[in-house]
Parts: C-alpha cells; structure tokens; sequence
C-alpha cells in the first residue's frame, strides 16, 4: 500500500526555501530525509523506516544522520528476501537509465546493459501537433494496425476514402516501430510505390534472426514479402503506406521464450544479461529485456511486457514479468496460448458462484405451473450433439399434426432464467463473452453447474427453454412461428453418428427415429432453398484429434467429417436464428443484436480466381448466389476439365480458398447501422441473421434472448440495450472475445498437431494451393493440415550451388519452374511431402514439410 503525506505543508517536516548554493533537487533531497526521521520518531516499536534512494549521495548524507537509507536494489535483497522477479526489474530499469545516459542503442550489449550510441534505424515519429494537423487535413489516416500472423513485417490499415478501404504497410522501416495492436497515424506512399496485387508472395523465416537485422530498412525483399498469391497480368496496385506517428501504443503482456545466447556469450550467476525475448505470436517483434535469471528462464515459458522502443534501437525493450512454466510441457503450452490470447481461465468467485442453484436441482413447481411456460415434457424432443458432449444448448422435435403438415420445434436451454442481468454471474459472463474450446479442454463462460447441469438439455431430465416452434408442410414452407418458453423432457442425448446411424437403419421405425427422418428431409428442402436464394458452401481445414484419456496427448489427428445429421442440427438451427432476427428487430429496431456477415470486395477475390483460371476454370463474384453456382459448376468439372474425373479433394480446395476471400462475420447493433443493407449475411444469403441458439457458450445469445423475451412481454428490456455507447463497447467485446476463442482454438490444434508428429517422420500425399517465390503452401487431406515447403534454401552456403538454382513464377503466379528445371508445379498439383516437427530457435517448434516427389 501507499500513503501519501503532505510533508512540505507540515510543520515538523517543513525545511524552507532552498539555502544559497543549494540547488532544487538536493533540497528536495534534504526535505525527503526530514520526512523519513520525523516518521522515524512516530515508528511503533520494531518497525523499520527506510530511505528509499538511487541518488548515492542522498544516501550518504542519510547515514549521516542516522537513517537507513538504500538503493532499490538493496533494497529488493534485504527486505523482499532477492526476489527474481524484482530484481529483474531492477536491472531493467538500470538498463533504460544507461540507455538515456549512453544513448539507447538496440545492437550489441555487455552484462551491464549499457549500449553504444548507434545510428538511427527508423524515423522520428510526428509530433501529436503534427499528427493532429495533418489528420484533420485528410493527408494521414488513422487506423489500428494489423499485422499479418505468418509475416511480422506485413501489416494493414483500414482507411475510409482510400481504394479498397486498406492499407498495406510492408517492411519494418514502414512499420516504423509499430506494433500489432497499436493505433497509428499513417502515410501514403507515391502511387508507383504502391504494391502490385500480383506479386507472389514470399515464404519468410522468422528464425533468420541475422537476415531480419539486416533487412530493416532496405526495400527489397524484405518491403515486398506478403501472404498473398498472384492476380493476373494486370498492374493493379494496392494503396500502400507508411506509420508516421503512434497516437496510442497496444502493448499487452506477450507470451513466449528466450533466444539462446550466442556462442562465446555466459550468464554468470546473478549478474544481469541482455538477451532477445522470442514472442509465440509471430506478428510481434522480437523484445530485448534484461535479466539476472537467465538460466532459470531460459528453459520456461514466460510473460514479458514493452517499456520503450527507440529510433536507435532494431527491437523494442522491455522486462520480464513472469513465468508460465517449463517448455514443451502440455499444460504451459495450453496455458501459454490462453494467455497469448486474453482467455479468462481463473476460477469464478465466490460471489458469481452464489449466483448458481445448489445441485442437485430439479425444476420448482413455480416453473412447472408458470402460465407462460408451455409444458412440452411428452414431446417427442431429442439432442444431436458432438460426441462427449455435455454443455448441451438445443434440443430437436418434430410430430405430424392432424391437418397433416408437421409441428418443428427448436428448444434451446433457458439460460436467463437463471443468468440474471447485473448479477455477479451476469456481468463476469458478458466479460468472458464466450466459452473457449481447445483440444483438449474447455473453458466456459458459466460454472459448470450451469453448463453440464442446469441449462443442459440431458436425456431423461426436465429442463427450462426458450423454444422456437413452426407449422410447415412436407416441402418446408413456413405456415406459422411460435416463441415461447417451455418445460421439456428430452428422449435422447445423441451423437451425429448415432443419429445419422438410426436414419440410416431401414429396420428402425420407432417414433424417435421417424421425428429424425422428417427432420433431415425437411432440412434437405430448407438448404436447397438457401442455396437457390444465394448461400455459400465453403469449407474450412477442421481438425480432429483422438485424444488419450489419462495423458491428454493426441493419438491420432484427421480432417473432421461432418455428416447429413451435422447439416440437419445446422439448418434447424440458421432458421431458429433467421426467426428471432426479424422478431427482435421488428420490435427493437433501434438495439437488436444482429449477426453480419459483409460481402468481400472483388479485389479480395483475385487469387482464387487466378487459381482456378490456372487450371482452366472460372467464377463469377458478382454475387453470392453467382459464385454458388460457379463454384459448383467449377467442382464438378475439376482441374482436369473432364466431367466426374476431377481430384476428390479439389473441391474441398477450392472452398477452402473462398472461404479465406470472405470477411469476417461481426456482431452489430442495429442502432449503429446506416441502413437494413448492412445488416445482410452475405454468405448465407439471409437478409437478417442473429445468434440465439447457444447461450451457454455465447453471452450474444444471452442478449438475443434477453430482447425476445421482452418482445413476447415476459420480461423488461434491461437497462443495458438503452446506453447506446455501453452497448457498443459489449458489441466491440463480444467481437474480440470471438475472434480471440476462434485464434486460440486454432494455436490448440496446432501445438497438438506438434505433439502427434513430435519423433515421426510421416511421407503423405498433399496438394498444392498456393505458389510463393521461393516455395509453395500445400494442403494435406488426410491431416487437413497446410504447412509452407521451401523449395529454394536461402541460408546455405554459395558453394552449394543452391542459390544459383532460383525459383521462377510464371506471370500468373500460379506455376513456377525450380532446381534447374528439374521440377515444374503447379496450383492444385499432388505432390508428395515429409513431415516432421522441428525445434527451432527458442524451442519454437515448427512442423516441418519437405517435397519428396511430384505424384502427378
């Protein structure tokens, strides 16, 4: 704790005015040590007072007069028993007053952290009055940063006013200091300085540590290197640019490990060394940090936090905070990536934790007889479910009504019933946002309680729901809708595969099984209506892990198939959320919570086009119900031009791409909305989309539901929906939060994916999808992995003869020549890869693919 103490207004404490020769800071000094003796006199027994004093000569004249007077790190070391961590800090801000006093150089560095001065490798930043100048001129845009996950010397800028909306900063003399995260002032470049979105990309290693050193700054490789693949013969230019200013920096905890020193280098015990710290996520620089404990450190996985980046300085400075746990473990590389990824995965309080009904619970006989509870409890309801799930969110029915058509219900777990808004559990939910799935556990938005209990929709047990019901015919027209909560008692918890497999029965003609059949016929109808009216079907390289049940270790990995019962579960639940969208926004037009999904612009589109123009296909983007057509079309053909000889796997390519040209869905308010047309879900061609069929994982459902229930007159509209600016800042979170579950699901499946090939060396058939300057990117069905083969070593030495062999693209981008002419690929061509993991700098590990032979 601190204690401020107004000792210049104390008479005890007061010394006066400067004495002649005295200067304002040694009287300030001689004012701080009269403070320290008069708290010295009221000191109960056994209590030490301590002068606190880098200043040496203000801790001399303190002795002298009888005090204890200490520097911070002696300080540390009597009194907080040499805590590291502490002392880490210490020494780094040792090191950042060297720096200021020698000149803050970023290069070479001696035990003591004091730098050489070096000359200047980036630019000045703008003055704020510069920056605010020049933007209210409309010469700079302002934007936050984003930097590419594969190239951390690639990043983009969205800008209004500018062709395409974006702009591409490439290279770390552009990015000028910047990181990921920060929000920049930026400057745009002469237009024949601008990128071609032609240019094949580039496969870059983050390890060359040396290279990227000596890149920063230079305008070759380096400034062109992006992700992206070809776009044709035309110059066509992106709007390219360079950072001027930070108007506010992003810095965050960063995860990750320390680089080895280099040869001929020792830590000796306790004494302070510079060293790099390598950050997990390779869209943030490498930060240079100053520690006493690097032999313990260098071995763990650690936090490390920004301080300060130079003009003079390759990398920003910073200090270590602290440790996760020892590298390669399990645990700390899944504890890692939560981190990294700003997951909340402590425990809930004591007070969110009052908040849940004691088990076990059973529905009270106030909710059995509530007059605006429908008893559906001898429905004939079941789930449909991954399999081992048990935060079950919906429940499924259907029954033949006597005029014949069919009675569809949707039954989704009542979970504001018992998540009420501004309690405890409401607002650490509404924080959490969303449950988080990785391979190997979950981390929910609600106590278990709630999630595998109370709300889930177990077989054989009476649960509360808000449910969704319809009156359709045989061919899937809509008669009548009904909202309504509802007492339900499920008849079974199933798996796909267990209710793809009563479907598939011809001998099973119970009562539950034929519900499942209308289901699945009735959903049949209902996706051909989607995909005439314009619906996507794209795909996604989805991952699935066989996992050891004692060790948590992956025992097998594949491409996750869905089944005909996937797509039902999938169409009942679109048309439950396309229903409550228009019944939420028709009553709350000015706060409804909508799902969007934006069109892509065209230029988003260019290389996929160019990747089936290569292989003699074409598509048309003019809109969503022209690229579905096109893309089935171009399917069916395949790569080989002939009707049903295409590549099994060409199709689930080609989808892969699109959905890679789409941008991401988003949550909005309606109030922030200009007109209906942005509420539109382009990819599945509804005109209003909402999320309402998982409150237990997605706290947007939990509004959702929140508005309906009001809309039906059940319950008042909280008080949130009606601060505009409180549920912009809820909506802008709900979109961070997802995206961050989606990103530390996918660092999941990849640190298993590390796990499972760690000590094998596994050749497998693989497709080329994208062609780079000096490699190509390849996809792997059986594994629904994608991994970069470098075809061209650029780190070996000239004698090998390597770098006298270059990679030549063709002018489309999407072919290329390499070793000699020796070997010719391209898009969509199988080849053989090997794959084996391997440890890199900093015990980064990288999964590593190698081109055995051309397949065809």
């Amino acid at each position: 704790r601190f204690f401020a103490f107004s000792n210049e207004h104390h008479r005890e404490t007061y010394v006066g005015l400067a004495a002649k020769g005295e200067s304002a800071n040694d009287r300030n000094d001689r004012a701080i040590r009269a403070a320290a003796k008069w708290y010295a006199t009221k000191a109960t027994p056994g209590m030490a007072i301590v002068l606190l004093s880098d200043d040496a000569d203000n801790r001399a004249k303190a002795k002298a007069e009888g005090l204890t007077a200490v520097d911070v790190r002696e300080y540390v070391l009597q009194y907080k028993g040499g805590s590291p961590e502490l002392l880490d800090l210490v020494a780094a801000g040792q090191a950042a007053n060297n720096a200021e006093t020698k000149g803050s150089g970023g290069g070479g560095s001696g035990p003591s952290g004091k730098r050489q001065r070096r000359e200047r490798i980036y630019t000045d930043h703008l003055s704020s009055s510069e920056l605010t100048r020049r933007l209210a001129a409309g010469t700079l845009h302002q934007g936050t940063l984003r930097v590419s996950r594969y190239n951390g010397t690639e990043a983009t800028l969205a800008a209004a006013g500018v062709e395409g909306g974006e702009i591409a900063v490439s290279g770390r003399e552009a990015l000028n200091r910047s990181v990921d995260g920060d929000t920049v002032a930026v400057e745009l470049l002469p237009r024949d300085q601008w990128r071609r979105v032609g240019d094949s990309g580039r496969l870059v290693d983050d390890e060359e540590g040396n290279d990227v050193e000596r890149a920063a700054g230079d305008g070759g490789e380096q400034a062109q290197a992006h992700e992206g693949g070809g776009g044709g013969k035309d110059d066509v230019r992106r709007p390219t640019g360079r950072v001027v200013g930070i108007i506010r920096r992003g810095w965050r905890p960063y995860c990750g490990s320390l680089e080895p020193l280099k040869a001929g280098r020792k830590a000796n015990p306790g004494q302070a060394v510079s060293v790099l710290f390598l950050p997990a996520e390779r869209k943030v620089p490498k930060v240079r940090i100053t520690t006493r404990q690097y032999d313990t450190l260098v071995a763990k996985r650690v936090v490390v936090a920004i301080d300060r980046w130079d003009a003079d300085s390759m990398y920003p400075e910073g200090h270590y905070v602290r440790s996760i746990g020892d590298i390669g473990d399990r645990s700390t590389e899944s504890d890692m990536i939560l981190l990294e990824h700003d997951v909340e995965w402590s425990p809930f309080t004591p007070a969110v934790h009052a908040c849940v009904p004691k088990l076990p619970w059973a529905p009270l006989a106030e909710d059995r007889s509530a007059p605006w509870r429908r008893d559906c409890r001898g429905d004939l309801v079941c789930s449909v479910d991954p399999p081992g799930c048990r935060d079950i969110d919906d429940a499924l029915g259907c029954e033949r009504l006597p005029n014949g058509n069919l009675k569809v219900s949707v039954h989704i777990a009542d979970v504001t019933h018992f998540v009420k808004a501004g309690t405890p559990l409401d607002l650490e939910a509404s924080r959490r946002a969303t449950s988080v799935y990785l391979v190997e556990r979950r981390i929910d938005m609600l106590p278990k309680p709630l999630t595998e209990e109370i709300c889930s929709l177990r077989a054989d047990v009476e649960r509360l729901t808000f449910s969704v019901q319809w009156e359709m015919t045989d061919d899937a027209e809509v008669v009548k809708v009904d909202f309504f909560k509802a007492l339900i008692k499920s008849r079974a918890a199933l798996s796909y595969g267990e209710a793809q497999a009563r479907m598939d029965d011809k001998n099973a003609n119970d009562d539950l099984t034929i519900s499942l059949r209308n289901l699945n016929a009735l959903a049949k109808k209902l996706r051909a209506k989607r995909v005439e009216a314009g619906a996507l079907t794209l795909a996604s390289p989805e991952v699935k892990f066989e996992i050891d049940r004692e060790t948590h270790d992956p025992l097998d990995v594949g491409m996750y198939e869905t089944k005909e019962a996937n797509h039902m579960v999938e169409e009942f639940m679109l048309l439950a959320n396309c229903a409550v969208a228009e019944r939420t926004l028709a009553h709350y037009p000015s706060c409804a919570l909508l799902r969007r999904h934006e069109a892509p612009k065209q230029d988003a589109f260019a290389p996929l086009l160019a990747a089936v123009r290569a292989v003699g296909l074409d598509l048309d983007t003019d809109s969503s119900r022209a690229l579905a057509d096109s893309l089935d079309a171009a399917c069916a053909q395949g790569p080989t031009g002939a009707e049903g000889d295409a590549d099994p796997y060409f199709s689930k390519m080609v989808r892969i791409m699109a959905t890679r040209c789409m941008c991401q869905a988003v949550y909005l308010s309606s109030g922030e909305a200009a007109s209906r047309a942005e509420f539109l879900h382009y990819g599945l061609a509804m005109p209003l989309y909402t999320h309402f069929t998982s409150p237990i994982r997605r706290y947007a459902d939990v509004m959702v539901h929140r508005l309906l229930s009001a809309s039906l007159g059940l319950d008042p509209l909280p008080a949130a929906f009606h601060d505009r600016a409180g549920a912009r800042e809820l909506v802008a979170n709900l979109n961070f939060r997802h995206h961050a579950a989606q990103l530390a699901g996918r660092a999941s499946v990849e640190l298993h994916t590390h796990i499972f090939f760690k000590g094998k060396v596994v050749t497998i058939d693989a497709r080329v999808i994208k062609v780079l300057r000096n490699g190509v990117v390849v996809f792997i069905p059986k594994y629904g992995l994608e991994g970069a083969v470098h075809l061209l070593d650029e780190t070996a030495p000239a004698e090998t003869g390597e770098k006298q062999q270059p990679v030549v693209v063709a002018e489309d981008g999407m072919s290329l020549v390499a070793r000699g002419g020796a070997l010719s690929l391209r898009v969509f061509d199988r080849v053989d890869v090997t794959i084996e993991v391997v440890i890199g700098v900093a015990n980064r590990p990288r999964l590593t693919l190698t081109l055995a032979q051309t397949s065809g």
